[in-house]
């Protein structure tokens, strides 16, 4: 399977230059570091306020140097896929994975239009292999020619047909139009049977051939195990991960990808290729702030000139000997601490290592070493290898899951399969093509949205504390220390909820004590706090206006940071102190997928359910509203020493972040915070100003 493309002009790197950008970095860590020292040199004139102020600005300073690693030196990627396209003959085989967790969650007609955009995009053939549910295969036998001869750039029937037909060049004919009318007509039957299938699905016994079936369950399905039957199957170099609901929108993704595999000079630089994560039809203005646009620009970029993007689970291309463990070539013995995959392994490691399948292990050897995979002739033989390989219980007391294949033991594998990648000393690539490669479904409404974010938090927490950790990577293999610190930035997060929740409670708690946190008005250590909040306002505001996004954008991301923070974020921190202590295991959680936006007229607004994860930003909302009430009542006097006016503004301002918790305390329906969660942070909230008011 040697590259058979000449690697030479097929991508370009290209290093892009944020001066100002670069400048407002620096300005903003200097002030930061101006804040410590002031509070170094007054922490003996105050109390706990003041003490505890300290400790979250050291964590936001830290979160800060971070951050500006990831961002340091953005690159780019520019591929030129003509030039593979001229050889076509030459293009390596790619497998595609698409995976479904939920089919209530993740509705089967979803899974349909990704695999149809998948079969549909302009690469040969012959050289792919997609691994799901054949339920589209009959509508995909007319849809890809007709998308080829027509050049149809959207290739999931259900985002073309929604939009608006425009004819123009060969789409303006009379053929044209009979051939899209009858198409259109095969794809709505299609989607009314798998409706159907789906509503009046009815229980079965599965007896016969079917029987291998029967044990399945949602949490445990055996002979689903791609990687493994693909191995045998068809074993080709390179595959694609997708999620469900992640179509094609760039049919040339393939060969963009392509450009970036094959065309490095050293295989070391591209274990292997993401893409960022998009989504279509999101409410305007970002109101839930999921959209990860502005995170792709210069965080992903930033990445990307570091040691690569980490594997975001979907909109992956992986080369399937780095699944198998596979080192590069000039690493050295260093990275065989975290796998045992080299040359020279004898046949009872190759045993422990990949199970006790002689096809597999074979397949396994020709991945590995690069050459082109010879199936048996016998088909019984490779039918009962595939049902061997497939079952859960092939893996026991194997490496995979903890050394080769995807990585186990956390609710975000990908990440740390990825991470494990890096560690070995590959490099990845981030693909960013126009149009864009994929583009997907993102989680509306308040309690998908937490739930969701709930889930990265812990499982990147489960990352950081285990004996996986990049720290640990970096000290014992070949992650980059820049690298470790760019994931710090993200597996970070739950331990982050902490400080953030803390440092929001403060304003309320000092005018409840009738102390302070912040400088005085006439004292000149109120210029930092203001030139920082300035500085980060511009800063931030000039990257979504520079991205094209709105003034309201900005904002809503500005306020769901701190919503996350405070509620997702804090109870995915909470999930994984309960899973140390044996408490509680953190259960990975599938977020829904829709087609279409709501149409409920309600599109874009807050929703909340009975879920404790609205407990914590509900109780902070409650305690800023009362430290408003007795500050502005004038219960607390702005004595010598007390509360002013910074501890008031401030509570002003984490009001207006938890806004839509606000509208949510009048508000009906699921637009409302159900009262058993109003009377829960009442009660927190009494305890606190009770406790604030003792100390």
């Amino acid at each position: 399977m040697a590259n058979a493309i000449s690697p030479p002009d097929l991508f370009q790197k290209v290093a892009l230059k944020y001066p100002i950008h670069r400048a407002f970095d620096i300005t903003i860590f200097f002030l930061l570091a101006s804040l410590l020292v002031y509070r170094l040199l007054y922490l003996s004139n105050h109390g706990f306020a003041w003490v505890l102020a300290l400790l979250c600005e050291s964590c936001f300073t830290f979160i800060w140097v971070v951050t500006i690693n990831c961002k340091w030196n953005p690159v780019e990627y520019k591929t030129y896929p003509e030039r593979l396209s001229q050889k076509a003959q030459d293009l390596p085989p790619v497998d595609m994975f698409v995976t479904s967790a939920d089919p209530v969650l993740e509705p089967p007609i979803l899974t349909v239009n990704t695999v149809i955009s998948l079969l549909a995009v302009d690469y040969p053939a012959d050289k792919l292999a997609c691994y799901v549910s054949d339920d589209s295969s009959k509508f995909a036998k007319i849809w890809v020619p007709f998308c080829k001869k027509y050049n149809i750039q959207t290739r999931a029937p259900f985002r073309y047909f929604s939009g608006e037909l425009i004819l123009t060049g060969s789409c303006n004919s009379l053929e044209f139009q009979q051939e899209y009318n009858k198409m259109k007509d095969e794809y709505e039957e299609l989607a009314s049977k798998i409706k159907d299938a789906v509503e009046k699905s009815m229980e079965w016994d599965l007896i016969g051939d079917f029987a291998i079936f029967s044990n399945m369950e949602r949490k445990n399905h055996p002979t689903i195990i791609k990687t493994r039957v693909s191995g045998l199957m068809t074993n080709a170099p390179f595959m694609l991960n997708v999620d469900c609901d992640m179509f094609v929108n760039n049919p040339q993704i393939f060969l963009h990808a392509m450009c970036l595999l094959l065309g490095s000079k050293n295989e070391r630089e591209s274990g292997f290729v993401q893409c960022p994560q998009y989504f279509y039809d999101g409410p305007k203005d970002d109101p839930f702030g999921n959209q990860l646009v502005v995170e792709h620009k210069y965080l992903g970029k930033g990445a990307a000139g570091i040691q690569g993007p980490f594997y975001g689970g979907t909109g992956c291309f992986h080369r399937r000997k780095v699944i198998y463990g596979s080192c590069p070539d000039d690493v050295g013995n260093q990275a065989k601490r975290l796998t045992p995959v080299h040359g020279g392994l004898s046949y009872k490691e190759q045993l422990r290592i990949f199970g006790d399948s002689k096809e597999f292990l074979r397949s396994a050897a020709h991945a590995l070493q690069g050459k082109e995979n010879i199936r048996p002739k016998n088909l019984p033989t490779l039918v009962e290898a595939a049902h061997q390989v497939a079952g859960c219980g092939y893996e026991y007391g194997t490496s995979w899951g903890t050394e080769v294949g995807w990585q186990y033991g956390s609710a975000t594998e990908d990440v740390l399969t990825g991470l494990m990648i890096h560690a070995r000393g590959w490099r990845s690539l981030f693909c960013t093509p126009d149009p864009r490669a994929f583009l997907g479904c993102a989680p509306r409404g308040g309690p998908i949205s937490m739930t969701q974010q709930k889930r990265w938090a812990t499982g990147l927490l489960e990352i950081l504390i285990s004996r996986r950790s990049p720290i640990v990577a970096t000290v014992t293999a070949r992650l980059q220390f820049r690298q470790c610190l760019m994931y710090l930035l993200f597996l970070t997060w739950g331990l982050r909820s902490v400080p953030e929740l803390c440092y929001a409670v403060l304003p309320a708690y000092c005018t409840i004590t009738n102390s302070r946190f912040l400088p005085e008005v006439h004292e000149p250590a109120i210029y930092i706090y203001t030139a920082l909040l300035l500085s980060y306002v511009i800063y931030t505001l000039m990257e979504y206006l520079e991205t094209g996004l709105s003034i309201r954008a900005w904002w809503n991301n500005q306020r769901m940071a701190r919503i996350n923070a405070m509620n997702a974020w804090f109870f995915g921190f909470i999930s994984v102190i309960l899973k140390v202590l044996r408490i509680s295991d953190a259960a990975f959680e599938v977020t829904q997928k829709d087609q279409s936006s709501s149409n409920d007229g309600g599109e874009g607004r807050f929703t909340f359910d009975a879920s404790p994860i609205f407990v914590p930003g509900t109780t902070v909302l409650l305690l800023q509203l009362t430290a408003l009430i007795m500050g502005f009542r004038g219960r607390q006097l702005s004595v010598d020493g007390g509360s002013g006016l910074g501890e008031i503004l401030c509570s002003i301002m984490v009001v207006m972040c938890f806004w839509p918790f606000l509208k949510g305390l009048f508000a009906k329906g699921n637009h409302g915070i159900p009262l058993s969660t109003i009377f829960k942070s009442a009660f927190l909230a009494l305890c606190f100003v009770l406790l604030a008011k003792r100390a």
